[in-house]
């Protein structure tokens, strides 16, 4: 039977999500050892979106096939009973039998948190990128307007090698600013190797004034990942929601 799980981590001591050869730390290799474990057989996985090393997630989606008794309350109550404390299963249940978590993603939603003000906030500091600085916001939802929409986002992706299409519909990216903090939130059909992390870079140098919010179509156009801005830091990353 086909299973979904909703889950959250916050993914500052992993190494990313998908499960790798060369170590065990991974969200993915949990959830994998413990579900095995229970149905005393392997049991794979299947995440919508593979988030990197130190990046979080609220609103995480996977999908797996299980033979079991248990109940989806009862396998949630496994779950989180053998798992870390910084990963937690939401809602598990039964889901149909075609269902794929990545494949079947219609948008995803993530937000890139950056300090603002003077002083660091002690609680969040692993979820906010501790820029401190004082930004150009007007700049920046220029430039962000410019983004929106359907390109080819190659100047966005760290993968070189990618072989397959890197068209992808940014359907919103919405920037928002309080006295301590700078959210923003981007909403789109599927996102490239760093993508995300890429695009805050890209308009966080706006925001400094080192790029001109015009330069967006240019650079869109050139496919070039080094006429892009810098690749921000994982911890101010969190995958809101995957629907469907």
């Amino acid at each position: 039977m086909n299973y979904r799980l909703d889950i959250q981590y916050d993914g500052t001591r992993y190494g990313g999500w998908q499960k790798q050869k060369d170590t065990d730390n991974t969200i993915q290799g949990k959830i994998e050892d413990v579900l095995s474990r229970m149905c005393e057989t392997p049991v794979t996985i299947q995440g919508a979106g593979r988030t990197d090393a130190g990046v979080h997630a609220r609103g995480q989606v996977a999908n797996a096939h299980m033979d079991t008794d248990k109940s989806c309350e009862e396998i949630c109550a496994y779950l989180n009973h053998y798992l870390p404390e910084d990963i937690e299963i939401l809602q598990v249940r039964q889901a149909a039998e075609r269902f794929h978590s990545r494949l079947n993603a219609r948008e995803k939603v993530y937000q890139y948190r950056i300090a603002a003000g003077f002083h660091k906030n002690v609680f969040e500091r692993k979820y906010q990128c501790p820029l401190h600085e004082n930004l150009d916001i007007d700049a920046m939802r220029e430039a962000a307007g410019f983004l929106e929409g359907t390109h080819d986002f190659k100047s966005f992706c760290s993968n070189k090698k990618m072989k397959k299409s890197s068209i992808r519909t940014l359907h919103c990216i919405e920037i928002q600013e309080t006295e301590q903090e700078i959210c923003i939130t981007y909403t789109g059909d599927g996102f490239l190797y760093n993508m995300v992390r890429i695009l805050t870079g890209t308009l966080i140098e706006v925001g400094r004034g080192v790029r001109k919010s015009e330069t967006m179509t240019a650079l869109l156009e050139s496919c070039d990942r080094k006429n892009a801005g810098f690749t921000a830091p994982a911890r101010g990353l969190t995958l809101l929601e995957v629907r469907y």
